[in-house]
């Protein structure tokens, strides 16, 4: 399976290292390969690591303005020449797509994958893995949105939200 995951290229703390390697690890002893923003930074590089260590591949796509910080080992590299066809890259060539903790572009790839699949452009698995409960505001909202009607199908059908790398991985495999 190709696993796009979405996830910051910031260096944060074991809260968040912790479960990016355990998925990476995950992904990477399953045979799967990791579709990812490239970076050789932050917990980007992590996940890719893991997954490396674990006999997965990687399939990197990067951003002109970024390609400095590109993983020069990836199995295989793309560079795409701005924000939103790196977006369209990924979830190109992604079976399933995972949104780990990050920042403000991170939670733009969210909504836009969301977006998406919320009007069948896709019918990709969605996971929102929430380490360290960093996405609960995100899901009291999407709930909420859920609940007084703003989604046109049911939340359930939308996104899954992962307690940890092993529940994000069982979940991707059972839709698969």
């Amino acid at each position: 399976m190709n696993i796009g995951v979405f996830l910051s290229a910031a260096d944060l703390g074991e809260q968040y290292t912790v479960p990016a390697r355990e998925f990476g690890r995950l992904i990477g002893e399953g045979g799967h390969t990791l579709v990812w923003g490239g970076s050789e930074s932050g917990l980007m590089k992590v996940v890719a690591d893991s997954v490396q260590e674990a006999g997965g591949r990687l399939v990197g796509v990067s951003v002109v303005f970024l390609q400095d910080k590109a993983r020069a080992n990836a199995d295989e590299m793309v560079i795409a020449e701005d924000l939103a066809q790196r977006k369209a890259e990924l979830l190109r060539r992604s079976d399933a797509l995972v949104v780990m903790v990050g920042g403000a572009g991170t939670l733009d790839e969210a909504t836009e994958i969301l977006e998406l699949k919320k009007h069948r452009l896709h019918a990709k698995p969605v996971v929102l893995l929430n380490s360290a409960g960093f996405y609960d505001g995100l899901e009291l909202q999407l709930r909420r949105m859920d609940a007084e009607g703003f989604l046109p199908l049911p939340l359930s059908e939308l996104v899954y939200f992962a307690t940890d790398g092993a529940d994000a991985l069982a979940y991707l495999q059972e839709q698969m």
